[in-house]
């Protein structure tokens, strides 16, 4: 993958870049595999705001990934890499040898035409999926479960990976993409590989406008509210708030850990 560049002919040109899409084999989605996705403007089902700064933006459908790759001992081949408007990876279609086609997160390397394979005597080969312990020390994998079962959760996002660092008991120690070690069960699965379009996250967006496009409202800061709205706000002038940084329902924003204390996987 490459990015595309511009001539600085507007300001908002300088610096912006956007994918080349170079990887990209059709502008058209498998139809039976999407859904209509339905724009909320951030609010639940009470009409209330929950997620601020969220509305408008193009209209999308949504693609439905295989996150479970539970067609075990069965070739698929690719036969498409797609852009997904939902998500910062890409998505290829796969056909399995009874015909059946679905999506997966498109690991980075494979191409139209490579066969990949969800099974525990699989090869370590980019693309596959295998349980943990049958995956050597060391590997690059991603689209990893936290519990058996469950499908894929963590490590799916463009360029990103998990590394197997050690296996002890029925747990494997897994470096997370954010350098954290975690305790997976041995008999969870994942996928051989990196995720694809690695360069997404030094992509500049060049202007608000786009963020628009992308269903992202303009951010205002909390100093620049009125009291009503953020602790932060109000006061003559330029008024430094008086009180430690925090969000608009009053909880710090600096150094607060938010993390549940009940344990998870470890």
């Amino acid at each position: 993958m490459a990015l595309k560049t511009y001539k600085p002919i507007t300001p908002s040109r300088r610096g912006m870049t956007t994918s080349s899409f170079d990887e990209i084999t059709t502008d058209k989605p498998y139809k039976p595999l999407t859904i209509a996705l339905r724009k909320t403007g951030g609010r639940n089902a009470h009409g209330h705001v929950t997620a601020k700064y969220r509305g408008g933006g193009h209209k999308q459908r949504y693609r439905i990934v295989d996150f479970k790759r539970n067609k075990y001992d069965m070739k698929a081949k690719v036969l498409s890499i797609e852009y997904d408007p939902n998500r910062s990876a890409r998505i290829a279609l796969v056909e399995y040898e009874d015909k059946e086609k679905r999506y997966i997160i498109w690991p980075n390397d494979i191409k139209v035409g490579d066969e990949v394979i969800s099974s525990e005597r699989a090869d370590i080969k980019t693309g596959n999926c295998l349980k943990l312990k049958n995956i050597p020390l060391g590997t690059l994998i991603h689209n990893l479960e936290l519990f058996k079962g469950a499908g894929a959760q963590v490590v799916r996002s463009a360029g990103s990976s998990a590394q197997i660092l050690a296996k002890e008991s029925d747990k494997a120690h897994v470096k997370m993409p954010s350098g954290e070690i975690r305790l997976i069960d041995l008999d969870c699965y994942a996928t051989i590989g990196q995720v694809g379009n690695v360069e997404h996250n030094v992509i500049a967006i060049g202007k608000a406008g786009r963020s628009r496009w992308m269903g992202i409202r303009p951010r205002v800061r909390a100093r620049a509210m009125n009291p009503v709205d953020h602790p932060l706000g109000g006061g003559e002038g330029k008024a430094a708030g008086g009180r430690h940084p925090c969000s608009a329902s009053g909880q710090k924003s600096k150094g607060l850990k938010t993390r549940r204390s009940k344990k998870y996987s470890s």
